[in-house]
């Protein structure tokens, strides 16, 4: 018999979602004397970039990993460009659930289960088994309030939020301009909108919150979340910022040794590191702006370069992982590559992101703002430069520059709503490598790098927090 608290982790589909998660079950494991089963969503379609992640993790004995069956997901749901990334997310996981309570059962019933924001059907099941089930938000501690207000908010107005004539006011934190709502919220009446709002509905029936942040990134809104009355009366349940929780390793491709070795050329703070997450593509003509922009400004760059495509930002989400067949060139500007030989070092596809940002050279990092690459490059002390695809990453961008200071935002030219061009591109990325600008943010960015390093300490505000819900679960195990 296992002495160990028995702990199950279920997180979704998506790389941005399994990544934080395996690395919570790690810590739980490691640090904490946990014993833990992740729960993994699978479907008939393959996951490259998963099953590499998954078979290159160097996992403690006591973590197992325990697929549900498999879900035949009808090829329309996954092809079906009028079906948005959320719908898809919500149905897969929906029927691949149908399977929970016989798993929990064959496991022995763990002592609590640790879901994601998007399987909240994992209540009912935990309900009937008497089993406590926490959140994991894979996302920040400003959004996790937004989430929680959102039932309020939907409540309270009529008329479709990006009509507002003013801010959303979440209580106690930075009010949320409409034009930076996730894409979900901007359109009541669609699919992808009522499933936002159904899961949001039932997170206070969670016995906690775990976020992926900490005290001094995110003070007002921890602050918020924890004493303001709003928050009290829903009731929310305990928070838990237990963050920074990033990946710890990755496996190196012949290609990856290769760009390392470029990298190790360069002088310190050098080269920006350009890459859009797991999922996220740009338009054909974004992507030729993107390259001149990099071309004119003379920095020097490491660039993951995809395939093009001008139907959504995530044109990658579920396919993560996978060979292009095209070379990138066919994608950039002729004599982009020639000219740029030496300057640059561009990638197709997919690039080793944690160990780049971890990279004396490394001085810049242009990002889609998902919460998983800000806090990578936070934990690794890199400024950056905000390029928001889809999701939360547009609130992830504002709070970035404005209230936390660690970075540049790129501006739209006058009546252009969809194109950064050239000539600002150039102008931000020589301020984040060169500029008066990136010099203070620089600073500020190396600040929070030190903190974050504190907040995982065994002493630290993190380590505690996640350590205080192991020695209640500890307890009560029998």
């Amino acid at each position: 018999m296992n002495h160990k608290p028995h702990v199950a982790v279920l997180p979704n589909l998506g790389l941005g979602h399994l990544i934080p998660q395996l690395e919570f079950a790690k810590r739980l494991v490691v640090h904490h004397g946990i014993h833990v089963s992740l729960l993994l969503i699978t479907t008939n379609e393959p996951s490259p970039a998963q099953d590499q992640l998954l078979s290159s993790s160097h996992l403690p004995p006591d973590l197992h990993i325990v697929p549900l069956p498999p879900v035949e997901v009808d090829k329309k749901i996954i092809n079906d460009g009028d079906v948005l990334v959320l719908t898809r997310l919500c149905v897969i996981t929906d029927h691949s659930l149908r399977s929970l309570k016989s798993v929990l059962i064959a496991l022995g019933k763990p002592n609590a289960l640790v879901t994601d924001i998007f399987a909240t059907q994992a209540f009912d099941v935990c309900k009937e088994l008497l089993i406590p089930t926490y959140l994991y938000v894979t996302t920040s501690a400003a959004f996790s309030a937004f989430m929680l207000y959102l039932p309020k908010l939907d409540s309270d107005v009529n008329c479709e939020f990006i009509d507002l004539p003013e801010p959303i006011q979440v209580p106690g934190c930075s009010p949320i301009r409409t034009h930076d709502l996730l894409d979900q919220a901007r359109n009541r009446k669609i699919d992808e909108y009522k499933w936002l709002l159904h899961h949001f509905s039932r997170l206070p029936l969670a016995s906690g919150i775990f976020v992926n942040s900490w005290k001094d990134l995110e003070p007002v809104s921890i602050k918020s979340i924890k004493e303001s009355p709003f928050f009290k009366q829903i009731p929310t349940p305990p928070i838990h910022p237990i963050g920074p929780i990033i990946k710890q390793e990755e496996t190196l491709s012949v290609v990856d040794v290769e760009c390392l070795k470029w990298l190790d050329k360069q002088p310190p703070d050098s080269v920006i590191f350009l890459t859009f997450g797991s999922g996220g593509t740009l338009s054909f003509e974004q992507q030729t702006e993107l390259a001149w922009g990099l071309e004119l400004s003379q920095q020097r760059f490491i660039w993951v370069v995809r395939k093009p495509t001008d139907s959504t930002g995530a044109g990658t989400f579920f396919n993560a992982g996978e060979a292009n067949e095209n070379d990138p060139k066919v994608y950039l500007p002729e004599g982009f590559l020639d000219r740029t030989q030496g300057v640059g070092f561009v990638v197709s596809s997919w690039a080793p992101q944690v160990t780049i940002l971890g990279h004396h050279s490394t001085g810049g990092f242009l990002s889609h703002c998902g919460w998983n690459s800000v806090l990578e490059s936070i934990v690794h002390g890199v400024p950056l430069v905000t390029w928001p695809l889809y999701a939360e990453q547009r609130m992830n961008s504002t709070m970035l520059v404005e209230d936390i200071g660690v970075a540049i935002k790129p501006k739209m030219e006058a009546g252009q709503q969809t194109i950064v061009g050239r000539k600002e591109i150039e102008r931000v990325v020589r301020m984040v490598m060169e500029g008066e600008e990136g010099k203070v943010i620089r600073s500020r960015v190396k600040e929070l790098k030190e903190s974050a390093t504190k907040a995982l300490d065994s002493s630290g505000s993190s380590y505690e927090s996640l350590s205080c819900v192991a020695n209640y679960w500890k307890a009560n195990h029998k």
